[in-house]
C-alpha cells in the first residue's frame, strides 16, 4: 500500500470483499539471536544458581578453565562439580575447544558450579547462536530458581519449631 492509500477500517468497510485486498500485517515475533563477541573475540554471560553469581567469558582455545584466578581442578576439587561445568561443552560437542575465564561469588561450591554451568551455556549461545536449541532442550539455559527458604520468627529454622517440653 502506498502512503496515500488508507487501510480500510470497520467504519469505512461495508463487506468482507473490501477487506480481501488488504495485505495482512506481519510481525516478526521470533527473536533473532545474533553473535555477541567483544574486540578480543570473547563472549560474555552471567550465570546464577542459588545465591551464587558467575561472570563467564569464553573464547576459542585449548580447553583451559580458570575460576577466580585458579585452575578448575583446584577450585572445584570434587569431580562431580567439574563434570557439571563441562556438561554444556560435551552436549554440543565442543569439548576442549574453548577457554573459560570466570569469576564467581556467593553461595557454596555446588551453587557456584551450577552458576558457572549456566553462564557457560549462555555464553555459548552468544558465541554460536545455532547451539541454542540443543542447550535449551537439555535445560542448561533455564535458571534454576530454587533458593533457600528464609527463617521465620518464632521458629528454630525455616519450618522447624523449638523443642516442646510439657514439664
Amino acid at each position: 500500500m502506498s502512503e496515500t492509500q488508507e487501510r480500510p477500517t470497520a467504519e469505512r468497510t461495508g463487506t468482507l470483499q473490501d477487506l480481501a485486498g488488504v495485505a495482512p500485517v506481519t510481525t516478526n515475533s521470533a527473536p533473532v539471536h545474533e553473535v555477541k563477541r567483544d574486540a578480543q573475540g570473547r563472549s560474555y554471560a552471567t550465570g546464577r544458581r542459588k545465591d551464587a553469581v558467575a561472570r563467564v567469558w569464553i573464547k576459542p582455545g585449548k580447553g583451559d578453565i580458570i575460576v577466580n584466578g585458579r585452575v578448575v581442578t583446584t577450585y572445584f576439587a570434587r569431580p562431580v562439580l567439574r563434570m557439571l561445568i563441562t556438561q554444556p561443552f560435551l552436549i554440543v560437542d565442543r569439548y576442549n575447544q574453548f577457554d573459560v575465564y570466570c569469576t564467581v561469588a556467593g553461595g557454596g561450591l555446588s551453587g557456584q558450579a551450577g552458576a558457572v554451568r549456566h553462564g557457560i551455556s549462555r555464553a555459548l549461545t552468544h558465541y554460536e547462536p545455532g547451539l541454542r536449541g540443543i542447550l535449551k532442550a537439555a535445560g542448561f539455559l533455564t535458571r534454576d530458581s530454587r533458593t533457600v527458604e528464609r527463617k521465620k520468627y518464632g521458629r528454630a529454622k525455616a519450618r522447624r519449631s523449638f523443642q516442646f517440653s510439657k514439664r
